[in-house]
């Protein structure tokens, strides 16, 4: 498999058939693939990102092909570091209070 270039330029795209306002998003461009990938990522809501497609010169990405790019050890850009789950001690001490 050819090593994907994630400094070209790239098109996010909503899903085609979308419910009303579901998909949140428009069409956007991005300067890099890696910026279009880390905003699918870790901006769009999961239902966003159902159906949405990410284009680079002529290759197509559905949402797992977006993660798969995103999951790359090539990846360039820094990730975000997921929240953190609270844990059961911290959900009763917030319930309590």
């Amino acid at each position: 498999m050819p090593t994907f270039n994630y400094s070209k330029s790239a098109e996010l795209f909503p899903a085609a058939i979308r419910k009303k306002k579901r998909a949140g998003f428009a069409y956007r461009r991005f300067d890099t693939a890696a910026d279009a990938v880390r905003f699918a990522i870790e901006e769009l809501p999961a239902d966003s990102l159902n159906g949405a497609y990410l284009q680079v010169d002529e290759a197509r990405f559905d949402q797992n092909g977006i993660r798969a790019l995103y999951e790359s050890q090539d990846f360039p850009l820094t990730r975000r570091t997921p929240k953190a789950k609270p844990t059961t001690e911290q959900t009763a001490a917030v319930a309590a209070a």
